[in-house]
């Protein structure tokens, strides 16, 4: 059976799963705590960070490399875009875009905000992770004023990718969507496979949810 370590990025990972209607199991791993005794998830992840995928003999991390090998192993599906389709090129870009620049970007500005003091912040690297996050923004902006989704009429892998990536940005920085790009992830969170990843990802589930109670959740 499919094995997924740890939450956070495994996040779009199991998302795909529940798209694609596969078993698999997720073991959680915090990263907050100490994890050096966890020997299981460094038996499959020296390094230490997640998401990981066992699959039989197969071991993977990066989240957005999982997917592709979820896709072309237990494929052909509609959530792939392939070479000869004319929606492959926008489907590729913003499927490593989702994190390779717009969830990498994110995370430094958030965590930049987290643990730099106000006082004491470079304003120019704090323009100029904003400039990252906000320039790629433009990009899904344009696209979805165009199409329904990131690859064109359908939703796609692209889509988890990417959407994710929104919605931790909406959670973790409290940045607010509006126009083409609210609508756009109102259609993709509003699917049945979200809510299910959802009810698994039981730590997301606690962050969202207790975001909302405090009322420090944009709305979409």
């Amino acid at each position: 059976m499919i094995t997924i370590y740890g939450e956070g990025r495994g996040f779009r990972v199991v998302w795909l799963l529940e798209e694609l209607g596969l078993n698999y199991r997720l073991r959680p791993v915090d990263l907050l705590k100490d994890i050096s005794d966890n020997a299981e998830f460094l038996a499959v992840n020296p390094a230490g960070f997640i998401p990981a995928l066992v699959d039989g003999d197969v071991v993977m991390v990066e989240s957005v490399a999982i997917m592709q090998y979820l896709m072309a192993t237990y494929g052909p599906s509609p959530l792939e875009v392939r070479p000869d389709d004319e929606g492959y090129p926008l489907y590729l870009q913003f499927l490593m875009m989702g994190e390779a620049a717009f969830s990498s970007s994110m995370f430094y500005y958030t965590n930049f905000h987290r643990i730099v003091p106000k006082d004491t912040r470079p304003e120019q690297f704090d323009r100029f992770i904003k400039y990252q996050f906000d320039s790629r923004l433009d990009l899904i902006r344009r696209q979805v004023e165009q199409t329904p989704y990131l690859a064109g009429d359908r939703f796609t892998a692209a889509d988890v990718s990417t959407v994710y990536a929104l919605d931790n940005a909406r959670r973790g920085a409290g940045i607010h969507f509006d126009g083409a790009v609210r609508d756009y992830m109102a259609r993709c969170i509003g699917r049945d496979s979200y809510r299910r990843t959802m009810d698994r990802c039981l730590d997301m589930k606690k962050w969202h949810e207790g975001l909302a109670r405090d009322g420090k959740l944009p709305p979409i």
